[in-house]
């Protein structure tokens, strides 16, 4: 042991010792300030299954594949630093001794093999990663970049110490090599080995090379343990307990039914519940639960949620990478505040801290944070306009790699905004009045709810207190009921389910609005109210009958996610199917036979709440090829289908800013050169027949273009001939009476409300 091994090797143990005090003790502060969240007991267990979804999501890379150029570089990187950590304690021994290596593993040629593929693949894997941020480097003009807003300085930190590390690696490997130390066949050492003939054989050398593996690890530690808002580098070690600790313990996303409001760790009863003492929503960021902290603190501002975001790619305000790194500040700047016992009211006024001199010891840019409102145009932390750009089509939760729970904290923050500061677009005042009145959105009354039945030719069955024989209760909805295009897919639903001698029944006026715009709005206290009646009368009706045979089948995307996935919360078990997925089975079950091929090109747009929300991809493209039309896929289809705009309550709200998000979506399926385009959703119909009428009126698309349902396409295809009879007769045909009614056009929502108001001054 020289002057060089004792001279390194004591810097290195010396600010080793600094650095891993510093890191330790802020991982400490890690969890006093992730503790500062409300309590959240949902996440404790299955213990075995979020196990299971931890080594599955990390280990296959299964969420981190959805972006395919960069999950492999990506892998390695992981692997690289989690096994590569071995490397770098042996470094402590091998910069005193340069012979030095791990006991018994050292003369094991396998394990040299996996240290020379994991020396090899992170410089290979952060090289790639570096040139992949320069390929999508925020230059590139109109919001392309997923990067933009991301700090580039972080991340090229991160990349700079991968690419050190792994040379630091094949470089001692390498300087052993020459010394002939611990022989290695060349297939265990296929880049050290050769590298060694370059080098002298030197002690020094090995030393200087574990020396340059301790400083980047060292000065990595130094940096992120003063940087605790860095989550580039902190994603690292909590991307695995936000994973283990997602909404759902199956492995499912965050997306479906919308987290519960909840206080104090407890789903929140709304007859029982204190403004005083509980909280509802998001009003401060201290009402967010623990695991909202912690999903502040794992984002990597990779930018894959801002990249799929409607919002963002229509010149919105909202990107969902940005809100959650605007959280995430604001948490770290408040927390000091916070730990020290600070509290305001929602006047503003302090009630946590008291004296003369409270705030002593506090940082004063704590205090200052604190006075800030969590939503507010006037220096708040979210812009209003951010919070209200939100589709909730799901598109940053579906592709978020750490399981970053978007949706939910905009929908919570959204609830205060509605229930405690009536702050919210002055459009939805005229909807919630409308629910809360008349049961629906567009404020009909409940007798027109069996307006759609007038122009069918068979009587369609009514409930009268008794279900019979009825297999199914067709749940027609808000919109099928009452927009006039959306009547259009429901009078082809009820005709295919007669067709197919499908038994079903309808509720007519007992009906009501499931509640799914007023919860996205934030106004829960209205959900639970329209909710409950629902479920009360749902729970009549299939009275005396098992979970199995309680059967709806449903047309709207939104009515099909409420009743499948949060009635159940409130009492309502029931067999929720989509009519795709009914057809679709009659379909194959030869119930329902095409016999006259649609033969025209049709794009088909998946609704987020049955696509991405309920994975229903499927059933609706199969229908569209049953109907014998030539499928044309738009590039963003699937789990990256782009959202018509309607969700999150916006078919109710004005679209101000950018391009509206409609336009955008009917220009990429414009692309695709279609006939028609097909939907599954009565409220994708009315945003992308409202696109597609503006094209036309600029001259973009063809007259010809329409929009309809896929159960319009399988009608369609599904209604035979006339008879020769019937012909002969005169007699109109039950193909040329609904030949005469969908020859009805669809009639603008700027010409006749429909309850899609189009922005002023937007052609």
């Amino acid at each position: 042991m020289g002057a060089v091994q004792l001279t390194l090797g004591g810097i290195s143990v010396l600010l080793g010792i600094v650095a891993w005090g510093m890191f330790i003790a802020t991982i400490a502060r890690f969890v006093r300030v992730i503790k500062l969240g409300q309590p959240d007991a949902t996440r404790n267990g299955p213990f075995m299954a979020r196990l299971m979804t931890l080594i599955k999501e990390f280990a296959a890379h299964t969420r981190m594949a959805k972006f395919r150029q960069v999950a492999p570089w990506h892998w390695l990187v992981m692997w690289g630093f989690l096994i590569g950590s071995l490397a770098l304690f042996e470094a402590y021994g091998e910069v005193f001794v340069p012979t030095w290596g791990w006991p018994i593993l050292e003369d094991w040629s396998l394990w040299s093999l996996l240290m020379e593929l994991l020396g090899v693949g992170t410089v290979v894997g952060g090289v790639a990663l570096a040139i992949i941020r320069q390929l999508n480097h925020p230059r590139r003009a109109d919001r392309l970049s997923r990067f933009a807003g991301s700090n580039f300085k972080w991340a090229y930190f991160v990349e700079a110490v991968v690419i050190v590390e792994g040379i630091g690696i094949i470089g001692v490997r390498a300087g052993k090599a020459a010394m002939h130390v611990h022989e290695t066949p060349t297939w265990a050492a296929f880049v050290s080995n050769p590298l060694s003939e370059l080098l002298p054989s030197s002690a020094a050398l090995v030393s200087v090379f574990a020396f340059i593996k301790l400083m980047s690890a060292t000065v990595w530690l130094i940096v992120v343990a003063r940087t605790m808002t860095m989550g580039i580098a902190w994603h690292r070690f909590s991307a695995f307990f936000n994973i283990y600790f997602k909404r759902e313990a199956d492995g499912g996303v965050a997306l479906g039914a919308v987290k519960p409001m909840m206080s104090k760790g407890k789903v929140l009863d709304l007859e029982e519940a204190d403004p005083d003492e509980d909280t509802f929503g998001v009003g401060a960021i201290e009402d967010f639960s623990w695991k909202g902290w912690l999903d502040f603190s794992t984002c990597t501002e990779c930018g894959r949620c801002q990249s799929q975001c409607p919002a963002w790619n229509t010149g919105k305000p909202l990107s969902p990478k940005l809100l959650i790194t605007q959280l995430r500040d604001h948490a770290y700047a408040k927390a000091p505040y916070l730990l020290a016992g600070g509290k305001r009211d929602m006047a503003g006024d302090e009630i946590g801290l008291s004296g003369d001199n409270m705030y002593a010891g506090i940082d004063v840019l704590a205090i200052a944070e604190s006075q800030k409102a969590l939503v507010g145009d006037d220096g708040g932390v979210i812009d209003p306009d951010v919070l209200w750009s939100c589709t909730s089509c799901g598109a940053c939760v579906e592709q978020c790699p750490v399981d970053i729970e978007h949706v939910d904290h905009i929908v919570d923050m959204r609830r205060y905004q509605v229930m405690i500061e009536s702050s919210f677009p002055t459009e939805l005042n005229g909807m919630f009045k409308n629910l809360e009145n008349k049961g629906n959105p567009w404020g009909q009354n409940a007798k027109d709810r069996l307006q759609w039945t007038e122009d069918l030719d068979f009587e369609v069955p009514v409930f009268d207190g008794d279900l019979g024989d009825a297999e199914y209760l067709f749940w027609v909805g808000c919109a099928g009921a009452f927009e006039d295009r959306a009547k259009k897919t429901t009078r082809a639903v009820a005709e295919l389910l007669h067709i197919a001698g499908v038994k079903y029944t309808v509720l007519g006026s007992e009906e009501s609005c499931t509640g799914d715009p007023a919860r996205r709005a934030g106004n829960e206290f209205l959900f639970q109210m329209l909710a409950q009646q629902n479920v009360e009368v749902l729970n009549s009706v299939f009275e005396g009958r098992e979970r199995k045979a309680r059967k709806v089948v449903v047309t709207c995307a939104h009515c099909f996610n409420t009743l499948a996935n949060e009635y159940p919360e409130l009492g309502g078990q029931f067999d929720v199917v989509h009519h795709t997925q009914l057809l679709n089975r009659l379909v194959r079950e030869k119930h329902l036979t095409p016999v006259a091929p649609v033969a025209e090109d049709v794009t088909y747009h998946d609704p987020c709440y049955l696509g991405r929300h309920n994975k229903v991809y499927d059933a609706p493209r199969e229908l569209v090829g049953a109907s014998g039309a030539q499928l044309r896929e738009m590039p963003r289809h699937g789990d990256r289908s782009m959202c018509c705009g309607a969700g999150g309550a916006r078919m109710w709200m004005e679209e101000k800013i950018g391009k509206r998000i409609n336009v955008e979506r009917v220009d990429e399926a414009l692309g695709t050169a279609p006939s028609k385009i097909a939907t599954g959703c009565p409220f994708c119909r009315v945003m992308l027949t409202d696109g597609v009428t503006s094209r036309q009126s600029d001259g973009i698309a063809s007259e010809k273009v329409e929009v309809v349902d896929v159960a319009q396409l399988l009608l369609t295809a599904v209604k035979r001939k006339p008879e020769p009879a019937l012909v002969a007769s005169g007699a109109p045909s039950l193909d040329e009476s609904d030949a005469e009614l969908s020859a009805k056009p669809d009639v603008p929502s700027d010409e006749k409300p429909t309850g899609t108001p189009l922005p002023e001054g937007d052609d």
